[in-house]
């Protein structure tokens, strides 16, 4: 089954999707996705197969997250890409959190600069990054070297 949502950002390693996406374990299971990061503070937490990982740190959309909570899910989520865990990280709809928390883990994995792992991560895909988000993440950021 193909997933007209989720976006497969390194190819059999790291997706980003939305609260859909996170809930479908046959898809999960199709992709042989092993950990699924839930960013989405308005969904209720996914029920996922036992033999899988399901982080959840909820964030809203805006500038109004604990820095501690973003830091927390960056460093997640990177630790995951580096020992290529095959993730999954979801948000409500898959168009702002989960592309800028995937961005800005890949940018700390490969030790790139944040918009330009952003750029990438955009590539000929849907977003709405959330500005306020986005430099709250800049600033967690600084704060990984």
């Amino acid at each position: 089954m193909k997933s007209e949502t989720m976006r497969e950002i390194i190819p059999e390693l790291l997706w980003t999707g939305n609260a859909r996406d996170a809930r479908d374990l046959q898809m999960l299971h199709d992709y042989a996705i092993i950990a699924v990061v839930d960013v989405a503070a308005e969904e209720e937490p996914c029920r996922l197969s036992r033999d899988m990982i399901y982080c959840r740190f909820p964030l809203v959309d805006g500038g109004e997250n604990e820095r501690s909570t973003l830091l927390l899910v960056v460093q997640h989520v990177a630790a995951l890409i580096a020992h290529r865990v095959p993730t999954l990280v979801s948000c409500g709809a898959g168009m702002s959190r989960s592309p800028a928390i995937t961005a800005m883990s890949l940018s700390i994995v490969e030790n790139s600069d944040p918009d330009e792992a952003l750029t990438r991560v955009f590539v000929e895909n849907p977003h709405d990054v959330s500005p306020q988000l986005w430099e709250e993440l800049k600033i967690v950021r600084k704060e990984t070297k």
